[in-house]
């Protein structure tokens, strides 16, 4: 069986295949707390679903609940929709903001949405779920959400929670467009909510690193400089050149787009908050489902998921990433568990006369109760390529981490760049259009974006989070876990290579056995190529001494 073994030096993190490689999973120190002052005694519990007939507080809290959900269709969304529609029996319906895409209408994404196999158990357990999703034409990147009259009303009338998942994660996107879908809409969203006499709780969905700027993240709101209404009157009257000229100033020390409009999201959601439940959940690096309603399910290509694929398929062979770094994993499900029990939570805190200066943020990470860094997850996540390679592999897997930019610009040099111009070079030669360069020039573009949250180490505090937990019933713990102390990361990563080889990259299995001896193939043209490689070096360098001595 091969696999990757790990040799973790004082520069860097190699992984290079080892053809007689048996289980080396490392011990990872899932106890190391981040956060002293958090620091809470462990609960065990039983991850099965409860079989009885008992309605739980969380399912109680959504009994009879209309809910409207923006970002449905999103990875996040679609387990969000499945788990309520599953483990809430009593939610009457579910409102869906969506918009027309690619020519197709809503109703015929709508279809499209539930064809995808994370619905598959949804449909067995309960085959008439349909008849509680509304579909609402709208659209987030428009003014008032693209809603008519009509429609705006009915969500006033009807709609007693608000899961807020909307957004572009385009990590680069245009500051225009992540200003008007991160910031103004949820801004819209919060006014109709203040209309609506129903409310029970107005969930936002941010990201843990609104402020990755910052050594260390508390649950609480940060300062951001910026002010949403002067920003996009200034922006209004410039051009993209003169946006991308001062963008390093409008960003405030924050590395991209993405985080910057989160933060400046945060910022006027609580200021113009009022007396709506509003509360916001920073998840981290949201990935692969872990257990619910299928394990390691993924449908997107972004982060962790995007390394992970571009590595076994041999075209990324190097990147800038502290090995001792962690890595801020958090599993999709468990994301959506902790999001449903934070809304009854929070609604709550609001009915029972308690006094919120500012709405309650829950911060949602691994580090604190089950820290991994990313050395750890090269090593969990790539082991088992040799039993499950992807059909479509240009080359076999051989990565390298380094947190030395300037060896990394080597690297890119000898093991992206050379060999790509080679085959562009060949390709040029019989005919056919090159291609290499230009997917290296993405790659890389790629891998610079996420380079900030590979390389710098932070420490989070999730106090809130973590006595959710705590005063979460143990019949809500076994329908809700959300613990993340609970999760077996070597049981997670066994499958999560299949996972993305089924549900990404639409590969069945019946593709593996020839899959397989393609990866042998390429296994030895590898060898091959390292020997002839050694072999030069050690030519030229005995013809350099001969000449001199």
């Amino acid at each position: 069986m091969a696999a990757v073994d790990g040799v973790i030096g004082s520069e860097s993190f190699v992984t290079k295949s080892d053809r007689n490689f048996s289980d080396g999973s490392k011990n990872i120190d899932n106890n190391k707390n981040y956060c002293d002052e958090c620091n809470n005694s462990d609960n065990s519990v039983d991850l099965n679903m409860n079989k009885t007939h008992k309605m739980s507080d969380v399912q109680e809290f959504y009994n009879g609940k209309n809910i409207l959900i923006t970002g449905a269709t999103g990875f996040l969304g679609k387990i969000l929709v499945d788990k309520l529609l599953r483990c809430c029996p009593g939610v009457e319906n579910i409102y869906i903001l969506i918009r027309q895409k690619r020519g197709k209408d809503i109703y015929t994404r709508i279809e499209e949405m539930f064809e995808d196999p994370v619905f598959d158990r949804l449909k067995e357990e309960v085959p008439k779920f349909r008849h509680k999703i509304v579909a609402i034409p709208g659209d987030c990147g428009a003014a008032g959400l693209g809603l008519t009259i009509t429609d705006r009303q009915t969500i006033i009338e009807k709609v007693h929670v608000i899961f807020h998942s909307a957004a572009t994660v385009k990590f680069d996107e245009h500051l225009k467009i992540a200003l008007i879908i991160n910031v103004q809409a949820p801004l819209y969203l919060l006014q109709m909510a203040k209309d609506m006499k129903g409310l029970k709780a107005f969930m936002h969905i941010s990201t843990l690193y609104s402020n990755a700027h910052l050594t260390r993240i508390e649950e609480k709101f940060y300062p951001c400089e910026m002010d949403c209404e002067k920003l996009q009157q200034v922006i209004d009257k410039l051009t993209d050149e003169e946006i991308k000229e001062m963008l390093p100033t409008i960003l405030c020390k924050r590395p991209n787009t993405y985080t910057f409009s989160k933060a400046l999201a945060e910022k006027e959601l609580r200021q113009n908050a009022g007396n709506v439940p509003l509360a916001i959940i920073r998840p981290a690096i949201v990935s692969s489902t872990a257990k619910e309603p299928i394990k390691c399910w993924v449908d997107n290509m972004y982060g962790p998921i995007g390394i992970t694929v571009a590595t076994v398929t041999g075209m990324l062979r190097t990147t800038e990433c502290d090995a001792s770094v962690t890595a801020e994993i958090v599993p999709v499900d468990i994301v959506v568990n902790c999001l449903m029990v934070a809304a009854y939570d929070v609604h709550k805190e609001y009915t029972n006369g308690n006094t919120l200066s500012e709405p309650p943020i829950f911060n949602y990470v691994s580090s604190v109760e089950n820290r991994i860094t990313w050395g750890e997850f090269m090593h969990l996540a790539l082991g088992d390529v040799d039993k499950h390679p992807f059909s479509d592999a240009v080359w076999y897997m051989y990565l390298t981490l380094t947190k030395s930019a300037f060896l990394n610009y080597v690297y890119r040099f000898f093991l992206h760049l050379l060999p790509a111009a080679t085959v562009d070079g060949l390709a040029i030669c019989i005919g056919k259009k090159p291609k290499m360069l230009k997917k290296y020039r993405k790659i890389h573009k790629f891998t610079s974006i996420l380079k900030h949250f590979s390389t710098t180490e932070i420490k989070i505090c999730n106090r809130r989070t973590r006595e959710l937990w705590d005063k979460t019933s143990d019949l809500d713990k076994q329908i809700f876990p959300f613990s993340m102390s609970d999760v077996d990361w070597k049981d997670y990563f066994y499958d999560y290579l299949p996972g993305i080889r089924r549900y990404l990259c639409k590969e069945s299995d019946d593709t593996i056995p020839q899959a397989k001896i393609k990866w042998e193939r390429l296994y030895y043209l590898h060898q091959i190529v390292r020997i002839g490689f050694i072999v030069f070096v050690i030519y030229a360098l005995w013809s350099i001494f001969t000449r001199i001595f």
